[in-house]
């Protein structure tokens, strides 16, 4: 039995294209009904010309062997909304694959089945024409000077910054996998002309691949509707906050399509560089008892205690991560206050990365205080929200939460230098130590040289101002004896000075 053919959408964006539309239709190879079951979608993005007749008189006339679908957007929706509804037409109505052809000619259609093979053959999750592969293609073409030169421009920062090797960015003659757009948000990208732009940029994040073929190149007395330097400034926004949220500097919700990695570990050990983690390794002397409250994972407890050997109580609402051995475990949402536990015994007391989680810290850590002896030390970390980032972002009106950070989407409560150490000292605390830390920049960009350089900045500069340049906040505290405490003790003092004066 000979298995189905699958099914293609040549999509064509049509706009004021009443003099080029007719010759686009009846270009497309009848070929493609060969390995295909194909279907036309023409959408018209409400022109001011006989676009829309012009493409019903091309379906009336039968002059193509597929069916014709017409429709007309009553408002203009913009080459990007246009795309939208196109690939949510192709996704609805189960196709393959979906082929995006312009309708002023710009592209030649008889390319389709060059393009169309690889994305049959499952190569690729897009196939895309380019018209910079053939050495001075482009210009021979008629593409104007200009126009090249910001296309080269813009797709060398493109890939600079997207770490890609495409050899042209800026091309509007794609074929689509429909089940790779549905892994993507498209409906969240612009209506405007950068749509290309930002459907790339999903697809990179996403890891689908994307193969690129050569086009001729065709110029023709069609009217641009492109804002040149707005589309450059777009697009060049667009990818710079791409790579920011790969930093976990920025988040947009239509570049959070990253596939889950296999196991899933939200929280990072920091280790090897100058960070919260390694300072609070470095304050756990060796054989010290510690209860580590929110260990999520429990990966830092199990450092303490293959490095310092310590012995380990966590702490946490989820259970240790699979090979992660601590002395104890002990199950409880910290939001119901602190665990029922023999502080007195502890010499350390962890919140790294947690006083943020908190629904309300200050009832926290008022509740934990008096359970804590006056020789208990508690170390406590937190991002700094008044970061000189942070800061920079406030300025041009951005104040996102992302999925890691500073920002990260799960962070109840923000401090500054001067809000911690006033939730502390007023639940009755004293602070021994206060320290800055420098951003992950090893996390970010890796173990190398830019990073180390990034470092050795972010702690000189820490030096000069730990508000602006701290990334996160190190604290070291003991708890004040309670009042409770301090009246027994004053009990105590007050008959032994008895005892001695009878």
């Amino acid at each position: 039995m000979q298995a189905p053919r699958p099914r293609l959408l040549i999509f064509i964006v049509a706009y004021n294209a009443e003099k080029t539309i007719r010759s686009v239709l009846t270009r497309i190879p009848a070929a493609l009904g060969a390995d295909y079951e194909v279907e036309v979608l023409i959408i018209d993005d409400s022109s001011r010309d006989g676009t829309f007749e012009q493409g019903h008189e091309v379906k009336s006339e039968q002059l193509i062997p597929f069916p014709i679908h017409v429709l007309h957007n009553p408002v203009n929706q913009g080459y990007g909304g246009n795309q939208k509804i196109g690939y949510q037409c192709a996704i609805e109505n189960g196709f393959d694959f979906v082929a995006l052809v312009h309708g002023d000619g710009q592209y030649a259609p008889e390319c389709l089945p060059e393009l169309l093979a690889p994305m049959k053959n499952g190569e690729a999750g897009a196939v895309f024409g380019s018209r910079m592969m053939t050495r001075g293609g482009a210009l021979k073409g008629g593409m104007p000077l200009y126009k090249f030169v910001g296309n080269k421009i813009l797709t060398w920062f493109e890939n600079r910054t997207l770490r890609t090797s495409l050899s042209e960015f800026h091309s509007g003659y794609r074929v689509y996998r429909v089940d790779a757009l549905r892994r993507i948000p498209f409906h969240l990208n612009t209506r405007d002309f950068h749509f290309d732009t930002e459907i790339i940029i999903q697809f990179v994040i996403a890891r689908i691949p994307i193969l690129e073929l050569p086009i001729p190149t065709y110029y023709g007395d069609e009217i641009s509707h492109v804002n040149g330097l707005a589309y450059a400034w777009h697009v060049t926004i667009a990818t710079a906050k791409a790579r920011l949220q790969e930093l976990s500097l920025f988040y947009d919700r239509k570049f959070d399509c990253a596939p889950m990695p296999a196991v899933h570990t939200h929280y990072a050990l920091k280790l090897g560089f100058t960070s919260s983690h390694t300072m609070a390794l470095e304050a756990v002397r060796p054989g010290e008892r510690v209860i580590d409250l929110g260990c999520a994972g429990g990966w830092f407890g199990a450092q303490l205690r293959s490095v310092r050997g310590c012995h380990v109580t966590g702490v946490d609402v989820d259970p240790p991560a699979d090979g992660v051995a601590l002395d104890r475990f002990v199950k409880h949402d910290l939001d119901q206050g602190p665990p029922e536990l023999d502080y007195d015994d502890a010499d350390v007391v962890l919140l790294l990365d947690v006083i943020e989680h908190l629904r309300s810290p200050e009832r926290f850590v008022e509740e934990l205080a008096p359970k804590l002896s006056p020789r208990t030390r508690l170390i406590v970390t937190t991002g700094n929200v008044a970061f000189g980032i942070t800061r920079l972002m406030l300025l041009f009106g951005e104040f996102n939460y992302g999925k890691r950070g500073i920002l990260d989407l799960t962070h109840c409560r923000l401090f500054t230098f001067k809000s911690l150490r006033a939730l502390f000292e007023q639940a009755g605390y004293q602070i021994a130590r206060v320290r800055g830390v420098p951003a992950p920049f090893p996390l970010a960009t890796g173990d190398n040289a830019l990073s180390s350089f990034l470092l050795g900045l972010n702690k000189a500069l820490i030096h000069v101002t730990k508000g602006l340049f701290s990334y996160q906040m190190y604290y070291e505290l003991r708890a004040y004896p309670s009042l409770s405490r301090l009246l027994v003790s004053a009990r105590e003092s007050a008959h032994r000075r008895t005892m001695a004066t009878d």
